[in-house]
Formats: C-alpha cells, structure tokens, sequence
C-alpha cells in the first residue's frame, strides 16, 4: 500500500513539474541582455556583472574588450553557456519562490559577451 500512494504521489509530482515546464517559459533564449555594474575578477578576461535586477553573471568574451568597462555601468548582450540547464534552474527557482520556499530569487549564471554598451561611467551602486 505504502508503495502505491508513493508512487501516485511520485507520478502526481512529475506531472505538475511537467505542466508547470510548459506553462513557465518566459521567452527565455540562449541569448539573454543583461544591464549592470562590470567588475573585475581574479581570472584573467573574466568578469563579473551585477546586474540591476539582482542577478549576477560572470561574463567574458573573445571578441568584445569588457577589460574598457570595469566599473561602468553596461548592458552586455550574450549566449548563455549551458542555457538549458540555466533555465530549468531558473525556472525551478521561480517555482521555489512562487510557494514561498525560497525568498531570494536571484539568478547567478555564466555569459559569453558579444556586444557591451556603456550605460554609465559608473556604478550606482
């Protein structure tokens, strides 16, 4: 008996998880735009982008100078490495924080820059 409810219980989540997939998707691409404060890193070319929406990003890029913006505020444009797994993570912390689970929603994930556009000289933060 105990076997048959968690195996009802084990199919009824998976079917909400699958709904909730399919219902979730924000438009969210390989390529994501992201406005923020540029810091440097301790690696070399890699970056740091605090972006104005609580997420954060390390950025680097083979054809953009980033090194030109630290400091600044920039909207950097990029693919997402690993972007599947990126917004199913997303996605599941969406959901966390929807129910009330997690309170924090910010993001934190991995950008290859192909276009950097200064917003601001400086940080506002």
């Amino acid at each position: 008996m105990r076997k048959l409810v968690l195996c009802l219980a084990l199919l009824g989540a998976t079917s909400a998880w699958m709904i909730a997939q399919e219902s979730s998707d924000k438009g969210k691409s390989d390529t994501r735009t992201v406005t923020g404060c540029l810091q440097k890193t301790s690696h070399n070319n890699r970056f740091l982008l605090l972006a104005n929406d609580g997420s954060s990003w390390n950025v680097h890029s083979d054809t953009v100078s980033l090194a030109d913006h630290v400091g600044h505020t920039v909207t950097a444009t990029g693919t997402v490495s690993n972007s599947t797994a990126h917004n199913m993570k997303e996605d599941t912390k969406d959901m966390a924080h929807d129910t009330g689970v997690k309170k924090d929603n910010s993001e934190h994930g991995t950008l290859k820059v192909t276009d950097v556009q200064m917003v601001s000289d400086s940080c506002s933060k």
